[in-house]
């Protein structure tokens, strides 16, 4: 069972595939499958995620044989609260923060500001994380690594 105020599998998936793409040379298309293998992804499950990540204008899709995925924008465009948002809707820490009076108690509650600070903190690191700074190395193509004579400097 998940415990509530942990990340769900479709936000982890959704950053992942994200962080994959971002990895990546800019305009690049990665194949489908190669995301899901790469970041350990169910491919039902991150077929739903990258087709709501299209819809949100976060990645783009390439249909044919050379089709795949890439992202829509720079990834120092893309914060990881648009990424969450994008698969799982508002962050929303607590039903009195979602500004519908979910609660009778709300005009007098303790808890409202302690909610309150807490959620626009997290919001605050998640609107200040870019794909770009996310990007994991292990992720980029290889490049070709400079021959033992050119770093000895002959």
């Amino acid at each position: 069972m998940q415990h509530p105020l942990q990340i769900s599998r479709r936000i982890e998936y959704g950053l992942r595939a994200m962080v994959c793409l971002a990895a990546q040379p800019e305009g690049k298309v990665m194949p489908f499958r190669e995301i899901a293998r790469r970041m350990n992804v169910p491919q039902d499950f991150l077929a739903k995620i990258l087709k709501q990540l299209v819809t949100r204008q976060l990645a783009k899709s390439t249909r044919g044989a050379r089709g795949g995925y890439r992202l829509a924008r720079p990834a120092r465009d893309i914060t990881f609260l648009e990424v969450i948002e994008a698969v799982e809707g508002p962050v929303v820490v607590n039903l009195c923060q979602d500004g519908h009076d979910a609660c009778r108690l709300s005009r007098g509650c303790t808890l409202y500001g302690v909610w309150k600070r807490g959620q626009e903190r997290m919001l605050d690191v998640y609107r200040t994380a870019t794909l770009d700074q996310l990007a994991m190395a292990e992720l980029k193509p290889e490049q070709s690594l400079p021959s033992a004579a050119a770093v000895a400097g002959a």
